[in-house]
Formats: C-alpha cells, structure tokens, sequence
C-alpha cells in the first residue's frame, strides 16, 4: 500500500469532477493496456488470447479485493445478467426482500418471476434489517445505494438473514474500490467495474458462494464456460468449468483488458487508504452544504437550482432521484471540492 500522492500522476482529470457514482476515471496503467489493445486490434497484430489474461488478472483481483476464492468467483458484462441465475433457482412463491429506493438491475432479475409467485418486498433503507424476519427467502440490495449513498450495515443483513436461512446477494457496484468489503456469509456478491474501480463499462465480476453454486443452473454456459475453453468451440459435447467458472459469460476483451490494471492498482493503493481519502472529501463538502458528518463517498442532498449552478461552473455531478449527487474518489482534490462549494454558494 501507499499513500495517495503516490499515485497522483496516474489521472488527469479536467477540474470538477464528482461523478464518480456514474463512472470512473481511468488511470494510466488502464488507459495505456486498453489502447495498445485497440491498437493492436486495428492491425490484427495479434490473436484474442493475449487480451483475455486480462480475465483471468481481474477475476484474480477482485477475488483478493473481497476476500474469496477466485474459484467461486465468475465473470460477465451486467449486473442484471449475473443474478438471472439465481432468479431463476428460487422456488415458486419466493419472497424477495430489497430496498424501496434500491437500483432496478437489483430488482428486476426478480421481478420478472412474479408469474411464477415470486414476490418483491421494498422497505426504507432504515427499516431492512428489521424487516429481514420469517418468510423471506432472499435479501437482495446494494452495499451503497446509488441515489442516496447510503452504506448498507452488512454485517447486520448477514446476521439477520442468517437467523431465518434467507440468501443474500449483494451489488457491490457502488462500494467496492472505496469501500472494504469482504464476503464473509454472502452468497452473491456482484459488481460492474466502471464505476469505483474505474474500468471501461462492460465487465462485470461476481462471487457466488459454493452452496449457492449447487443451486443455480448456469443457463447462460457457452464456450468460455468450459472446462477447457479452446475444447469448447464446437458440438453437443459439454463439459464445464468447475466452480463459478461455469457461470462465466464470454468476456468483453477490452472491457477486461482496461479493469485488470485497474483492479489491481486499487489493491496497490488499499482500499483502507482510499475509503479515507474519500470520505474526507464528501464531509468537507457536507461541512460546506452545513450538513452533518457521514459515511459515504456519495453525497446526495435536496438543494434546488444546485444543476444549473454546477453546469455554470464547470462542475460535472448529478441529479438522481430529485436530488443533487456529488461523488468523490481518488483523484478528486480539495479544490475541486471548494470549486463546487464556490458554485454552490448563492444557493445556500
């Protein structure tokens, strides 16, 4: 690990970046591998195999970011793609618990079994762990939720679906690369890298737990889903890979390509290091909106006018959900902080 200003020449981004919580900045070592591969895709200079490394050095990454095995560990290109398999294993007349403001890729897998009797519970952020009782066979929600920032109290969803036997998938999309998350007693815990971990968007990464494995049917295997993938092109003969292997969906090369420098820079940074540097930043502009302390990289507040302010300065955040949403990452500044505080000002 290292600190921050170690690292600080590998983004150059315009001022007034907070949009993270839409998409990641590329460092140099992502930026370089993908545009040699483009390069070299270009010309033809070389097969696909030499891009899909990549693969296998993210799916490592991640693997080690979040405390598994790399061999429950699989690989794809969305969210909503992932937890289809799993949608697909529960028993008719499920019931699926989730988060009322929570993002559709984490609510939609299920819901698209509601012929089946599947059902969708949505209650308050505050209210979940509460809610997690008798009945509920599976708890889905986001360890960040995307519109308020919220952080979600893992280790209590875990305890409490625990208790009743309920699975627990988790979208780590908007956490993992600040965040520090472990899968200890998840089931599912997925992510889209183009976010925190600021990779091109499409390569998705996933952990699956052994028993959630046995349960689901890999009804997405193709050739890249084998055990040997070059024995794997052609006819009826199937043999999958062991593990959340056989879960994997052909990756995009490029996709891959960017994310596995990228992941494995985050790793070299910590994430310890890079939570406090994030933090730090969203309280000073909490502090600078006169709002309390938090927890979250993403700031999300009610201020009328904030868009056409921010669009005035420079400043490049969102709006989701009605409300303003800065979000702070590595190479955000103090700066860029009293810029959009600046921005900001006659509206307070």
């Amino acid at each position: 690990m290292g600190t921050l200003g170690d690292f600080a020449g590998l983004w150059d981004p315009e001022p007034g970046w907070l949009n993270t919580a839409s998409y990641g900045l590329p460092p140099k070592p992502a930026w370089d591998a993908l545009q040699a591969a483009l390069a070299d895709w270009r010309v033809g200079a070389t097969s696909w195999e030499p891009w899909d490394k990549s693969t296998t050095r993210a799916r490592e990454s991640f693997a080690r970011l979040v405390g598994a095995d790399a061999g429950d560990v699989f690989v794809g290109s969305t969210v909503s793609a992932a937890l289809a398999p799993i949608a697909a294993a529960l028993p008719d007349g499920a019931k699926v618990l989730t988060d009322d403001v929570e993002f559709t890729s984490d609510v939609f897998p299920w819901q698209v079994h509601a012929d089946r009797g599947v059902e969708v519970v949505a209650v308050p952020g505050d209210e979940l762990v509460a809610a997690i009782r008798p009945g509920f066979d599976l708890v889905a929600v986001s360890a960040v939720q995307s519109s308020t920032g919220a952080v979600l109290d893992l280790a209590a969803v875990v305890a409490a679906s625990k208790e009743i036997g309920a699975l627990v998938v988790i979208d780590a999309s908007q956490a993992l690369g600040w965040l520090p998350l472990r899968v200890d007693g998840v089931d599912a815990l997925v992510t889209h890298t183009y976010k925190w971990l600021m990779s091109p968007r499409g390569a998705t990464i996933g952990y699956l737990s052994p028993r959630l494995q046995e349960r689901c049917r890999p009804s997405a295997a193709g050739w890249y889903a084998g055990a040997e993938v070059h024995d794997s092109y052609y006819g009826t003969r199937m043999v999958l890979a062991d593990g959340a292997r056989k879960f994997d969906q052909s990756p995009a090369w490029f996709s891959f390509v960017g994310a596995a420098p990228a992941l494995e820079l985050v790793e070299q940074i910590g994430v310890e290091t890079i939570h406090q540097h994030n933090l730090e930043l969203a309280n000073e502009f909490r502090a600078g909106l006169g709002l309390p302390p938090g927890d979250s990289a993403i700031v999300s507040t009610p201020l009328p006018g904030a868009q056409e302010a921010f669009a005035s300065a420079g400043i490049r955040a969102a709006v989701r959900d009605g409300k303003l949403r800065a979000s702070f990452h590595i190479y955000t500044t103090l700066a860029d902080v009293h810029q959009a505080l600046t921005a900001l000002k006659p509206l307070l």
